[in-house]
Order: C-alpha cells, then sequence, then structure tokens
C-alpha cells in the first residue's frame, strides 16, 4: 500500500520543501541577503563598524543627534564625511538640529541654514532628539515640545528638500515606571545609569502620553513629510498601539533600534499577534539597531559585537527557534516571516523612507 502511494504523496513533500525554500531564508542566508542598518552612530574615525557591514552584506546609515555625551555637532558631521569618504558606497548619514541658541530670535533661520549646509554635504535627513520634549524649554520656562510652532519653519524646510525627519520623541513606556517594574532588561539599565531622562523621578516633566500626543499632533500637522518615528516610534510597548499610529498616519515609518526586545517580550505571551502585525504593517517597518562606535575603540571587539547582534535579529525573524537573550527574561520563539517581508524590512523600506545614496 505504501509502495503504492509513494509516486503521489512524494511530489507533495517535495512540492512543500521546495515552497518553504523559496518562501523563507534561513541562518544560512544571513550572508547573502542585501540589508541597510539604518540607525547606527560613528562617533569616531574607525572604520570597523562599516567593515563589519561590508563583511555581513550590511549598508550603514550613521545618525547625527544632540546627545550631550557625544562630540559637537561640527565634529559629527566630519566624522560622518569621513566614513562617507572611505566607504561612499556603505554609509549615509542624517544631520540633526541645536536649540542650543533657541532664545535668539533668528534661530530658526541659522539653523535651517547651517541644515542646508549639511544637506549639501550629503545628508539625506535630519534627526531630532527627546531633548525636544524633556530637556530644553522656551521662554516662558514650558518644555519645548515636537509641536511648538518655532520648529515648524525646519520642518517645512526639511519637506520642501525632499529630506526624511527621523524623531526619537518620548521614551519607553518603561521609563515612566520604577526600575524593577519595566519589562526589558536594557530599559533598566540604561535608566538605572541615566536618571535625568528616568521619569519616574522626575513627575513634573512631561508625561508619556504627552509626549506621544505632542509627536502626534507634529504628523498631523505634516502629512506629506517623510517621517521615521525612531525606536518604535516609542509605542514599543503594545504593536496594538503602534498599529493605530501606522494607520492614521500614512506618511510614518518606523525604525526597531534598540527595540527589539520589546517585541520579543510581547512575542512570549502572544507571538501570532507579533507575526501578524510585521506581516501586515511590513511596508512601514524598518530596521535598525542603535550601535555605535566613539574613540578609539578595539576594531575587533566592534566588529564581534556588530556581527552577534545583527545575527542574533536575523534569527528572530527569520526561524522559528526557540530562543533567550539578554535583554529579555526567559525564552521566547522566532517569528519566521516570509522572505518578502524580510527584504522590506531589511532594505527595500529603508530604501524608500530615507533615500540614500548607496545602491
Amino acid at each position: 500500500m505504501l509502495t503504492f502511494l509513494l509516486p503521489f504523496v512524494a511530489p507533495l513533500v517535495f512540492g512543500l520543501l521546495i515552497d518553504s525554500e523559496e518562501r523563507y531564508y534561513t541562518l544560512d542566508d544571513f550572508q547573502k541577503v542585501r540589508k541597510i542598518d539604518t540607525h547606527t552612530h560613528h562617533n569616531s574615525e574607525s572604520t570597523a563598524l562599516i567593515e563589519a557591514g561590508r563583511e555581513s552584506n550590511f549598508f550603514l546609515l550613521t545618525v547625527n543627534v544632540d546627545v550631550p555625551s557625544y562630540p559637537p555637532l561640527t565634529e559629527q558631521i566630519r566624522l560622518s564625511l569621513h566614513q562617507k569618504s572611505a566607504n561612499p558606497t556603505h554609509i549615509d548619514f542624517l544631520s540633526t538640529i541645536s536649540l542650543a541658541d533657541w532664545k535668539d530670535p533668528d534661530w530658526a533661520e541659522k539653523e535651517i541654514k547651517r541644515i542646508a549646509a549639511t544637506f549639501e554635504q550629503g545628508a539625506i535627513g535630519i534627526k531630532i532628539w527627546k531633548n525636544i520634549g524633556m530637556t530644553y524649554r522656551d521662554e516662558k520656562g514650558e518644555f519645548i515640545m515636537a509641536d511648538h510652532p518655532r520648529l515648524e519653519p525646519i520642518f517645512k524646510f526639511v519637506e520642501a528638500q525632499d529630506k526624511t525627519l527621523m524623531a526619537h520623541l518620548g521614551e519607553p513606556k518603561n521609563c515612566w515606571l520604577p526600575l524593577e517594574e519595566m519589562t526589558v532588561n536594557n530599559d533598566r539599565i540604561y535608566f538605572k545609569e541615566h536618571p535625568e531622562y528616568h521619569m519616574y523621578l522626575h513627575p513634573e516633566y512631561p508625561s508619556y502620553e504627552q509626549q506621544i500626543e505632542a509627536r502626534d499632533r507634529l504628523l498631523a500637522k505634516f502629512p506629506n513629510i517623510r517621517f521615521v518615528g525612531a525606536h518604535l516610534g516609542s509605542l514599543e510597548w503594545d504593536v496594538d498601539e503602534l498599529a493605530k499610529r501606522l494607520d492614521r498616519y500614512p506618511n510614518l515609518a518606523v525604525d526597531m533600534a534598540a527595540r527589539i526586545g520589546h517585541l520579543q517580550f510581547q512575542s512570549q505571551k502572544d507571538r501570532k499577534r507579533i507575526r501578524d502585525f510585521m506581516i501586515k504593517y511590513q511596508d512601514r517597518l524598518i530596521y535598525g539597531t542603535d550601535l555605535g562606535i566613539s574613540g578609539n575603540p578595539d576594531p575587533e571587539r566592534i566588529k564581534a559585537n556588530a556581527k552577534s547582534t545583527w545575527l542574533r535579529d536575523w534569527k528572530y525573524f527569520v526561524t522559528d527557534e526557540r530562543m533567550e537573550v539578554s535583554v529579555v527574561n526567559g525564552p521566547f520563539q522566532g517569528l519566521k516571516l516570509p522572505k518578502d517581508v524580510i527584504d522590506k524590512i531589511y532594505y527595500h523600506n529603508a530604501m524608500k523612507w530615507f533615500r540614500p545614496t548607496f545602491n
């Protein structure tokens, strides 16, 4: 009987195997697939991180940002141009704005002139950071939020130049919780080390909801600007909440930099919900890590860390294997997303939303 059925069963099984090979990547495909990491920080003349990218078939976007511990903005631009000069086909950069001279009545005009110069140097957009909403105050002593009217000329200029606006506004919702109640370990570590940004300790600052609402009003004001919400748009805690914004604002995409652990945490409870979300919004999700390099580091350590990060994320997205990572307590299962979804998340969406010069 089995012998009789073999001619009918064998093609079916073979077909299923072929279909699986055609529809899904494996761990072994990592090196073969063209990929972009859209969120890195190159505050060093060392090219170790780009070298790791070249060896792993990754193109990189380095992001300038007004972080107190980073080099001055002029130095960040110099370092970006240095990296671009050394590897012109493998890296592009975003510039940023500074609110340091906010009280100058000509602040916006001067910032636009400075930003225009960076665009002429090759910047493909700008990034704004959480110091909008968490650090700077206006002449009335009130926090400068993302939808402040004096910021609008900057955003109008970026839109008119057909550039991209990346925005890290607000923080993970964990930021408003005590350390022991946070959901992922990297948030717990970061806010322990940076109490100045741990909003649980600063109830007098704008709330999580106020940060998100200001960002949403900004999106509503500028429906045609290409907008990438860094770090899952600070809606990392619930993909359903993120989905509401993606439905409401068609010009919004989000990167996953330093927030994949939040997807993995949610996968522990409901893997299907996360997988369905990734597939439904496959055109709006962009891969990024927040990997950085500064000073004069050990190049082999930088390369090893980058490759292990990229491979760990690849495993989560392309396989259905059981996994454990340091940022999440307990195991979870990989999502095993189809090839076409992976290609969008890792490459095509970055090309659409950032329009980098490498090809």
